[in-house]
């Protein structure tokens, strides 16, 4: 149970009245929130809720238009002083902020190496201080190793040893369950509750909601850039929060279509075949027919992933095949498997998915450029014109084609990315983990895309550990440790599922794994 804490304490943060604009964009509009010392505290609210935009402000990166904001009851620092934010507030970012060619300890000390300016490092202090700084929090890291060598479990960790090192006593944590599987997942909580009882309070960002009935005593909603409700997690119920978050009653089933049955003569659309790479995996043999989505199920280190990207052409296969509408696909080659028909959305958008200085536009057709003009040439109007129809497709909300993809939500960044992979009207669409990191309703729109390719006669293979992803695949393929293990037809449960994707037998093998996103964020049968 997540840890109480009494109401009379002084909030370790507190915004009230904060409103924040960009040009004509009202990002926050009169928005508050509080947090106790030693709480875990849920923010959560559809991508474009202000989320981002209050964190930039709680951090010291942008200053509010108006409002106060104070820690411990004390006025936030002068904006700029960044040693003095640094021992008030902390953010553990989604996208990992330490350097990876450094040591853990050079990455925890990072521009103070030397205990004294006028002293040059002494690398055996450096190492005795990180040893002993994360010993103080248990983290279990040797201080010597490089940290692009380190799960990302582990640079977790890191971060938050280095910022409490500066003193902070209240952490940001935006998504820090995106890439861990369920037993990361458990050994993060367990750490985090033991710094709640050092009187840490955390600002828990997430759009796995049954995450924040596990971990969080209160939450707080933002919807269109206000705030909606503050309530005890305990008092609110998952469909009370899901249309806290909408606006929408969670009761009313999401709209979509009924699964037609798949016909018996249906074509094959890709066949793969005793695929191997390196450690990561070896014998995965898989079919997708016309009109069918499959999932592929297994925990970060079961090498679905892998798989997903090797059938895309970025892995070169030390054995096996992949044949695509019947044609062998060229091994270890991205043309190759674009030319073939193959569809990829990748894991992360972020690094492997979107070129972020570029336009909407300009993402959304780089698959396509040869078709935008003659003789290899890429004429504006066509790539707008393109463009246009992908947006309107995709439902993609961004004032223009010309917008940088940066300025969008995340919700909407992964639309384009899906529109870009569909731009090519591929034979079947490898999609990794294709709600991650976005709301509510964004997920529901971008699964129900996926399913609509089917219906089209082409395939899906949804590369994923989000059930609520997995629901509405025909079958469900699971992977554990590179190895492919039992299939599922429609009607699985959660329990079996998350049994075969963490390598157990029996079918109620899974149940004591409760701490396992069994309803991230909602369901909607």
């Amino acid at each position: 149970m997540p840890d109480t804490v009494t109401a009379a304490a002084v909030p370790v943060v507190e915004a009230a009245g904060i409103s924040k604009r960009f040009g004509a964009t009202v990002a926050l509009s009169d928005a508050r929130i509080a947090v106790a010392p030693g709480e875990s505290h849920a923010l959560v609210g559809r991508n474009g809720a202000g989320k981002s935009t209050l964190v930039s402000l709680l951090t010291g990166i942008q200053r509010p238009d108006t409002g106060t904001l104070r820690f411990s009851g004390e006025p936030a620092p002068a904006y700029g002083d960044t040693d003095a934010w640094r021992a008030k507030v902390a953010c553990v970012y989604q996208k990992s902020m330490v350097v990876g060619e450094l040591t853990v300890a050079e990455n925890l000390f990072l521009h103070r190496q030397s205990t004294s300016g006028l002293r040059p490092i002494r690398w055996r202090e450096l190492r005795r201080r990180a040893a002993d700084l994360l010993a103080e929090y248990s983290v279990d890291v040797d201080p010597t190793r490089k940290v692009r060598e380190l799960t990302v479990e582990q640079r977790q960790f890191v971060e938050i040893a280095r910022a409490l090192s500066f003193g902070a006593r209240f952490i940001v944590l935006d998504e820090p369950t995106a890439r861990l599987d369920a037993r990361g997942i458990e050994r993060l909580f367990t750490r985090l509750r033991d710094l709640q009882r050092q009187g840490v309070a955390f600002l828990f960002i997430s759009h796995h909601l049954q995450e924040v009935y596990e971990l969080c005593a209160s939450v707080t909603v933002y919807r269109d850039a206000r705030h909606v409700l503050t309530a005890p997690v305990a008092a609110l119920g998952h469909d009370d929060l899901v249309e806290a978050m909408t606006g929408e009653s969670a009761a009313r089933p999401a709209p979509g279509r009924k699964t037609r049955p798949l016909p018996a003569d249906a074509p094959e659309v890709l066949r793969v075949s005793g695929l191997a790479y390196g450690d990561h995996f070896s014998g995965v043999s898989l079919s997708v027919r016309s009109g069918e989505v499959v999932g592929l199920a297994g925990a970060a280190a079961s090498g679905c992933v892998q798989v997903g990207e090797t059938v895309a052409g970025l892995h070169r296969a030390a054995a096996g095949s992949v044949e695509v509408a019947g044609r062998r696909v060229r091994n270890g080659d991205v043309p190759a498997a674009l030319a073939a028909g193959v569809g990829f959305v990748p894991e992360d958008r972020h690094l492997q998915g979107l070129v972020h200085h570029r336009s909407v536009a300009e993402n959304a057709t780089l698959t396509v450029n040869d078709q935008l003009g003659p003789y290899g040439t890429v004429l504006p109007s066509r790539t707008r014109a393109f463009a246009r129809r992908m947006i309107a497709e995709l439902d993609v909300k961004t004032p223009d084609a010309s917008t940088p993809v940066s300025a969008l939500s995340g919700g909407n960044q992964q639309k384009v990315v899906v529109a870009r992979a569909l731009a090519t009207d591929p034979h079947v669409l490898i999609a990794i983990r294709p709600t991650n990191g976005v709301d509510v309703k964004s997920k529901e729109f971008l699964l129900r895309r996926i399913r609509q390719i089917a219906e089209e006669g082409r395939g899906a293979v949804v590369v994923s550990d989000e059930l609520d992803d997995l629901r509405g695949c025909d079958r469900v393929l699971t992977m554990f440790h590179g190895r492919m293990g039992p299939e599922f037809r429609r009607g699985w449960s959660d329990e079996q599922l998350v049994a075969a994707m963490e390598g157990m037998s029996g079918p109620d093998a899974g149940s004591g794994h409760s701490h396992h996103r069994k309803e991230s964020d909602v369901r909607h049968d």
